[in-house]
This record gives C-alpha cells, structure tokens and sequence, in this order.
C-alpha cells in the first residue's frame, strides 16, 4: 500500500508523498546518515569511481575504453567483451588485461569512502559494475561485495565440463608473460571470471537483491551511466520510502514519468516538483565523496586513511621492486606493482 500510495501521489499528483529528508541536498543526506533511522546503506558504483585511478571508463566521449580500441583491430568496440568472439580471437582481450590488470592502480577517495562506510557500521553491501577489484583492495571483503559483472580475481576454464579454476596470481603470471592462458588440465581457454557479453551474471547478483534490498536505508549510486542492465533497476528495487543519492558527473537513472504510472521504471526524480527523496550530485565522484565526507564531520579522517593506505601501496611496491631487482628476480616495473596489491586483492 505504501508503494501504491508514493507511486499514485508521484505520477498523478494524487496527496503529497512522505517526506523522507529535512532537505533535498547533500546536506540532507548527511543528516539523514547522522539519525538513527539509517542504518544499513547499499552503494552501487560504475566505472567513474576508478577513472581518478588512472583506469578508463567505457561510454566516455573520446577518453573511455571504446574509443580507444582500434588498434586491436575488432569489428566493433564491445566484440573485445563477446564470449563467441572471445573464444575464437582471445588474443585482444589479454592484450587489453594486461594493461588493466588488478595491482597497477591504487584506489581512489570512494574506494575508501565506501571503506569507512563499513568501518562506521552502515555499509550492507556494495553492488559493483567493476572488474578492477580496486574495492578489494581497498578493505573491503567478499562479503561486503556483490561484484554484479565479475572480477579478475579469479578464473575458470571456459569448457563447461571442466571449468578448473585459478587464482589471481595464477592469470596474472600467464599474461604477463605474454601468454593465453590454457587450462592445465584440458587445454581449453582459461578466462578471468568478467561476465562477457552472452554470459548469466553470477548467482550471488541475485540472492543478495533478494535479501538486502528489502532492509535498504539509503542507496548511494556513484559514478555508473545506469544504462546496462539488470544492474541499472536496482535502484527501483529500493522502498519507495527510501532516499537516493547521485555522485556522478551527470544526471543518470532518471524514469519515463508515463511508465512509472504503471509501476514500471522506479527511475530518480531530481527537479520535478514531485522530487521528494533523490539528491544529485554532479561532479567528480572523489569530490563527491569528499564533500558528503565533510558534512558528516568524516572529511579529515577519510584523507588520513586514503594518504596511510597509499603509503602503505607504495611501500609495498617498492620492496617487491628491491626484491626482484636482485639478482633471478625479475626487474618489470608493471609486474613489481601487480605483486604490491595482490595480498589485498586476494581477501
């Protein structure tokens, strides 16, 4: 009845829905955060979270990773992703891992921002589009992710009666070294466990909707276009009851008025004068974070644990550095930095 009643005042101007912030800002966020009536806050993140990491997004004019794939020679952009194509050309696709490979990149201001989430009790889980397993790094743990289109953290054979499975490490000594990975028991394709175009999202994207969403108190969405889906409707998973954030550089997620007087959509209203729970923010996700971090008087405390943990990055990289650099050891700048984050990688 509640969602009946949000959804007929929304769409048809039926009453005035609940007021669920003091204000439609930022500010009202962070106040709602603060009070007791928030307590479990699910983030959904994109690839605009990792672009300040130094690792391109997908749809970005010019910059993101579709337009800068012409000298793999494909027949279009997302065929480097297909599964068929995958299988019969894998040549592509591990030149493109080799440079995107998990321990080159530090994580970012939302990385850690969605660390102290967890470290102050809110975070329920972070739903993630990413394979850079940067939130990993970062602290967080396999239960605090749902990594929605997989992860380089591990691998599997492609043939459906073997399906052998590998570790990091393991993907990462094959391409480094400038070899397709082959399974070692049967010799088919071994592919690090990203959900490919044609492929099922993995089972855990599923049951963990089914169980989070229903306590959900805030959703924070950062840095995602919400164009792909299933990933995209989460935010109409959520109580019509529960407030919506934004930090992206633009608008996203917005819904068809016409199809949400059918029930259909759930999309974020933001300027509409029936706007009463979503909040964007626009801009640079680190600047977003950075600012909802200062209003809830967490600001200083984000950039010491951001300036510790890349300390702590660089330390590490360097002594894998001295330590291959001795004499057996490899001297590979890439390959120093790849074992510096592998520990973390792997929780």
């Amino acid at each position: 009845m509640d969602y009946l009643r949000n959804l007929f005042s929304r769409t048809l101007g039926i009453g005035t829905p609940e007021k669920v912030l003091d204000e439609l800002s930022i500010e009202g966020i962070s106040r709602f955060m603060l009070s007791e009536k928030c307590k479990n806050v699910v983030c959904m993140v994109g690839a605009g979270i990792s672009t300040s990491a130094g690792i391109p997004d997908f749809r970005s004019p010019g910059s993101g990773l579709y337009s800068n794939l012409q000298k793999y020679n494909l027949p279009y952009p997302e065929a480097i992703f297909q599964i068929g194509y995958f299988k019969e050309n894998p040549e592509p696709f591990f030149a493109l891992a080799r440079e995107l490979f998990p321990g080159q990149f530090k994580p970012t201001i939302c990385h850690y921002f969605i660390r102290l989430l967890k470290e102050k009790g809110l975070l329920l889980r972070c739903y993630s589009q990413n394979i850079d397993t940067l939130e990993r790094v970062a602290g967080l743990t396999s239960d605090d992710l749902v990594e929605a289109h997989g992860t380089f953290h591990s691998s599997h054979c492609v043939d459906t009666f073997c399906r052998a499975e590998y570790s990091l490490s393991w993907m990462k000594e094959k391409i480094f070294s400038d070899l397709i990975p082959k399974c070692e028991k049967c010799n088919n394709l071994v592919k690090p466990d990203i959900v490919f175009f044609g492929e099922s999202l993995p089972s855990r994207f599923f049951s963990a909707i089914k169980s989070d969403f229903p306590k959900v108190d805030l959703l924070i969405v950062m840095g995602t276009s919400l164009q792909v889906q299933p990933f995209a409707s989460l935010v109409s998973k959520v109580s019509s009851k529960t407030p919506r954030l934004l930090i992206n550089k633009e608008l996203a997620g917005q819904g068809d008025p016409f199809f949400s007087v059918f029930g259909f959509g759930g999309g974020m209203d933001f300027d509409s004068e029936k706007a009463y729970r979503d909040v964007a923010w626009l801009g640079d996700c680190d600047d977003g974070c950075l600012a909802l971090a200062d209003f809830l008087g967490w600001k200083a405390e984000l950039e010491e644990l951001v300036k510790k943990e890349h300390a702590a990055i660089d330390a590490a990289a360097e002594a894998a550095k001295k330590k291959e650099s001795k004499p057996g050891g490899s001297s590979s700048e890439e390959s120093s930095a790849a074992n510096a984050s592998d520990e973390k990688a792997n929780n």
